[in-house]
């Protein structure tokens, strides 16, 4: 695995990172959601089609390496269904997407990452959109 290649982490180390990490390598997990706001915080720019990087579990071990095969911008509002199930959590309908992941974002790992007690999503949050594929697995 290619020690150069910038980390994805999916989730906080934890039971769910590992959940995440497992539908990956299993290929399950083919798309993730993150929010607008974080990448504008972390100064971080949106992934790009082609671009390839490391995916850690919760003890940080790179296990397996992604390609970003699309990327979009959309409210969370518009998040399809294919989307929502391409994420390997188990979703069937757009409905239960959202509340797992509203729990995750409203979240005190989540909140306190952020230093706001009181953040909540909207159908009008902006969110990152992103498509993978898997390239490689330790």
């Amino acid at each position: 695995m290619p020690a150069d290649l910038p980390v994805t982490q999916f989730a906080f180390p934890g039971p769910l990172r590992d959940r995440l990490v497992a539908a990956v390598l299993d290929g399950t997990k083919t798309s993730t959601t993150g929010l607008l706001q974080d990448y504008e915080r972390d100064q971080e720019p949106l992934p790009v089609v082609g671009a390839r990087s490391a995916v850690v579990d919760s003890a940080g071990r790179r296990v397996a390496v992604i390609e970003v095969t699309e990327v979009r911008v959309s409210r969370l509002g518009d998040v399809d269904l294919a989307h929502a199930r391409d994420e390997g959590e188990g979703h069937e309908t757009v409905a239960a997407w959202r509340a797992g992941h509203e729990e995750y974002w409203h979240g005190a790992d989540y909140r306190g990452w952020l230093r706001d007690p009181g953040f909540i999503v909207t159908d009008d949050t902006p969110a990152v959109l992103k498509r993978f594929r898997l390239v490689e697995k330790q």
